[in-house]
């Protein structure tokens, strides 16, 4: 059997799987289980492909370009979105003034982040020593080495930026090239220009009433707009899970994975507990955590399958709102300062973890507690540093590790194992961009506690 007709006989099994859910949709069954069902399928899916035909084969890598279509162009939906609803439900909130403390929230929010972070960076630390995990006697292949190599140029070209420039470049020059999606800061100067746009309109009031209401009724009109078309992409769910899990899975390089195995089930263990943390907070403010679990469930597990807290972003603004009862303003800055600031699986468990480990290697013992002081202070001011600076957790590594006096190169040496271990990263970070909404909406008195102790939600398949 030629390699045309076995690529045909996958994309007819992957195009079975969707007409599958689609069927189990008419059949009522719900969004979240039929997301979940996906990304169980899709895995099995792409281990049976990798398992016939190899990760690096051609039937694979042709049957994964058809594969995206449907993967990749679900994430680029969602990545089409995001601008538009970060600008219009910040102005809309604003202008409404659905919180009249914008200044006190998104203190609490960053504090609540940039804290979170620090408490990972120590579990991250504690586990990387407590799995006795170490970069001395790691293998460095010719792919790493290359990886090492562009780490420590990418390092030089970071720090010919002062901190001082990267957060002055959050305040966009041209915010309409921010919000074509373009630049190392699209999301947070969008987010600045729509606080300023909002808080012009409301100035206007008094002076030209009409072209106030004018504005904010644009504004509202633009607002239902844009919330439909979040409802419509987000029914594509379920097939852009299940086309992103066959893909990850039928490529992933098992043997590299079974070499750092120890790194692997250690970093998955900090991400468990950082999230248990989350849970412990919420509980600490009153919050069931039960019911996050239950709620959340639909935006983490696409976190998890897109390994993109952008690509998240319509999802988790959405659940904030329509399950949380988060008030839209809070829901839109928790979520898109959580994209840049604080994040903590890749701005805090990672870098943490890589320190601990390489410390060693130049004689340090990563233990002292001088060393954890100053590694837990460097990674919480990091997660803020490099919020107008593109590269998630690899930016963050470097920032941390040359604070640290220690070698970048050595991060090359994970390359292999970085979609894997970047899954789990990505679910921690958007769980702690809801949970700081969560917190903080229930600081101000803003949370609505029937919506989100509710049994039935608003869901994206009901409109």
């Amino acid at each position: 059997m030629n390699n045309t007709v076995l690529i045909l006989i996958n994309i007819l099994a992957m195009a079975a799987i969707i007409y599958t859910l689609m069927f189990l949709k008419k059949r009522n069954f719900s969004f979240t289980f039929r997301v979940i069902l996906a990304m169980v399928v899709g895995i099995v899916f792409g281990a049976a492909l990798q398992i016939i035909y190899g990760a690096s084969s051609d039937i694979v890598v042709e049957s994964n370009s058809w594969f995206s279509i449907v993967g990749t162009g679900y994430v680029r939906l969602l990545r089409m979105i995001v601008i538009p609803l970060i600008f219009v439900s910040i102005t809309s909130a604003i202008i409404n003034q659905e919180s009249k403390n914008l200044g006190k929230m998104a203190t609490q929010i960053i504090l609540i982040l940039v804290i979170t972070t620090a408490i990972s960076a120590f579990v991250g630390a504690m586990t990387s020593n407590a799995f006795n995990l170490t970069a001395k006697g790691l293998y460095s292949g010719e792919i790493e080495t290359q990886a090492g190599e562009s780490l420590e140029e990418s390092l030089e070209e970071y720090q010919s930026r002062p901190i001082q420039e990267q957060i002055v470049e959050i305040i966009p020059i041209n915010p309409f090239y921010s919000m074509t999606g373009q630049g190392n800061s699209a999301t947070l100067s969008v987010v600045v220009f729509a606080a300023f746009v909002a808080i012009a309109a409301i100035g206007i009031r008094s002076i030209k009433p009409e072209s106030s209401k004018l504005f904010a009724d644009l504004i509202k009109a633009l607002n239902d707009v844009v919330m439909r078309m979040v409802t419509m992409i987000l029914r594509l769910t379920p097939y852009g899970v299940l086309a992103l899990m066959t893909r990850m899975v039928s490529t992933s390089n098992f043997k590299d994975i079974l070499r750092l195995i120890n790194f692997v089930i250690a970093s998955y263990v900090a991400l468990i507990i950082v999230f248990i943390i989350h849970l412990l907070l919420l509980l600490a403010f009153g919050i069931n955590p039960g019911i996050y679990l239950k709620k959340s469930a639909t935006a983490l597990m696409f976190a998890f399958s897109s390994r993109s807290s952008a690509g998240t972003l319509p999802i988790n603004i959405q659940t904030q709102i329509d399950k949380f009862g988060v008030s839209p303003g809070q829901a839109n800055l928790s979520a898109s300062l959580g994209t840049s600031i604080g994040q903590n699986g890749c701005a805090g468990v990672y870098p943490a973890m890589l320190a601990v480990m390489i410390a060693p290697t130049v004689g340090i013992d990563p233990m002292d507690p001088t060393f954890l002081i100053k590694l837990i202070v460097i990674t919480a001011i990091a997660s803020f540093g490099i919020a107008g600076v593109g590269g998630g957790a690899t930016f963050a590594a470097l920032t941390v590790l040359s604070s640290m006096g220690l070698p970048v190169g050595l991060v090359g040496l994970l390359i292999a194992i970085e979609p894997l271990i970047d899954m789990g990263r990505t679910l921690v970070n958007v769980s702690d961009s809801m949970v700081a909404g969560l917190i903080s909406s229930k600081l101000m008195n803003e949370l609505d506690l029937e919506r989100y102790n509710s049994k039935v939600s608003k869901n994206v398949e009901e409109g």
